[in-house]
């Protein structure tokens, strides 16, 4: 998986009480764009994650 700041990133929780979160991916910190990566979610908290497979990462938003 690669990312590049300012991406999506969508996790699904390892329980279903867990539910989906979305956050955006502020730091890169593996080799080649890869994980893990730093992620700031809507309400500030910010976290290192490594994807797991169910993870879909979606290209930041254009600037148009």
């Amino acid at each position: 998986m690669r990312a590049h700041i300012g991406d999506l990133v969508h996790t699904h929780g390892a329980h279903s009480s867990d539910g989906q979160r979305t956050a955006e991916i502020v730091e890169v910190r593996g080799a080649d764009d890869g994980p893990p990566y730093l992620v700031r979610f809507p309400d500030g908290e910010e976290m290192v994650i490594y994807p797991g497979p169910e993870t879909v990462v979606e290209p930041r938003p254009s600037a148009d």
